[in-house]
């Protein structure tokens, strides 16, 4: 198949007549180096590089392959600063997409974390939460299998959390972000600057890239698990803190202090 015939073919997997991934596919699809400020921004507003643009299309869709797409930092010419730039190497890879979530159970998640995003705490209307998957998508390898509608509450808890997508700011891309730099130095994610792990240290420690195997190696980090290590952090916080009070107590009393 030629590249024209591939164009053509994967623009024909795109099910809505006009969504943002098929613009941004159709900028990248002459394989060349782009500007996400000056052309990618001009198609999808902040979108472009989330997943509604390159992540979309690099994982791809159980009907549509993922896409190979490279991306550096570079002068633009145009905007005079130093920008990030994607191109399409003409390549494809087997999707790594996620499963749509049967609505009863969208609602039954909302609801077992009473609608509260779980990094701000705070109680929010429906679209303005994401169910995220604990274990990123783009460490994978392969489409998520369908989702039970039926599942537990225990299973609920071990496989999502509700990050925030508001005017505010967007949590899920943060943590999109931290995890491709992950993939790509091995430096595991460091929520806000807090440099804490509840397991581990900053340097990814498993064997396996992608896979299910690969899971373990995200435990300990806060984009994982936000409530778990928020928890971790705060006793250890509130260790050292008792610590400095004790050794504070035990010095002898210095009138001269």
């Amino acid at each position: 198949m030629n590249n024209s015939d591939l164009v053509n073919e994967i623009k024909s997997k795109f099910r809505k007549p006009d969504p943002t991934q098929l613009k941004v596919f159709t900028l990248l699809s002459d394989q060349r180096w782009h500007c996400r400020t000056c052309e990618g921004k001009k198609i999808a507003s902040d979108q472009y590089a989330g997943g509604g643009g390159i992540q979309g299309l690099e994982r791809g869709t159980k009907s549509r392959p993922g896409l190979v797409i490279e991306s550096k930092n570079e002068r633009c010419n145009i905007c005079d600063q130093i920008t990030r730039w994607d191109r399409w190497t003409g390549e494809i890879k087997t999707s790594n997409a996620a499963a749509a979530i049967p609505k009863a159970l969208v609602r039954k998640i909302l609801e077992f974390y009473k609608y509260v995003d779980v990094i701000e705490q705070r109680e929010r209307a429906e679209h303005e939460l994401v169910i995220d998957h604990r274990f990123p998508m783009e460490r994978w390898g392969t489409a998520e299998e369908s989702l039970n509608s039926q599942m537990t509450n225990a299973e609920i808890q071990e496989k999502f959390q509700l990050l925030k997508k508001d005017d505010a700011g967007n949590h899920n891309l943060l943590k999109s972000r931290s995890c491709e730099r992950c993939i790509q130095l091995g430096k595991r994610g460091s929520p806000f600057g807090i440099k804490f792990w509840y397991k581990g240290d900053e340097n990814w420690s498993s064997p396996h890239i992608k896979g299910s195997e690969a899971e373990a190696g995200c435990v300990g980090c806060g984009w994982y698990d936000f409530d778990t290590w928020r928890t971790a952090l705060n006793e250890k916080i509130k260790t050292n803190i008792n610590g400095m009070s004790e050794r504070q107590s035990s010095q002898p009393f210095d009138p001269n202090c």
